[in-house]
């Protein structure tokens, strides 16, 4: 009698595990369909940092335009304070942004109005009063006031305008156009240029 029920005791033990290997196949077939559809998904990372007011998405190769417009807010607060002493942190921080077509331009630009700011002993500084999405061209207009201050001269206010095109490459923002004009007028005369 105890050999009848040690056979059928080994039995269900033996079918149990037979059934516990499929099943074991099965979790692994499923696992190795989820990594592969993890691996190639399109990852969009949600944030929501202290300077935007709502959600924003940053995927791949893209962004909302509240990203767009707080990274060429930025860049232009950056560009409209160079100082002397401030221009080689400005250099650092804004080369690994730029597109590698417009870091020689802004570096020479750079360099040009150190020079001037240097010979004219003059400080310059930009206070943005506005930000405008052009959805259709894919560029920023950051509008404000370029106040230059000398020794022993008043402030003199000028309106100037940027236009920036924020793009995204592998989750990092690269700016791949920039323009400065003194009015939107002159950013019309320019003529329009292709997108």
């Amino acid at each position: 009698m105890t050999l009848n029920r040690f056979r059928q005791t080994w039995q269900w033990l033996v079918a149990e595990n037979r059934f516990h290997r499929v099943i074991l196949v099965v979790a692994l077939g499923t696992n190795l369909l989820t990594l592969s559809a993890l691996l190639q998904a399109e990852r969009t990372v949600v944030l929501v940092p202290p300077i935007l007011e709502s959600q924003v998405n940053i995927a791949r190769d893209s962004a909302s335009q509240d990203v767009k417009e707080a990274w060429a807010l930025f860049v232009t607060e950056l560009l409209g304070n160079v100082t002397p002493t401030n221009a080689p942190y400005l250099r650092r921080t804004l080369e690994p942004l730029l597109s590698p077509g417009l870091r020689r331009a802004i570096a020479d630009s750079l360099d040009a109005q150190v020079e001037a700011l240097r010979r004219d002993q003059v400080s310059v500084r930009f206070e943005p009063r506005s930000i405008h999405y052009d959805a259709v061209r894919d560029r920023v207009l950051v509008s404000g006031q370029q106040i230059s201050t000398g020794p022993a001269a008043a402030p003199i206010r000028r309106p100037r305008l940027y236009e920036v095109r924020v793009t995204f490459r592998h989750y990092r923002p690269v700016i791949t156009h920039l323009d400065a004009y003194q009015t939107l007028r002159e950013r019309a005369a320019d003529g329009p240029e292709p997108a």
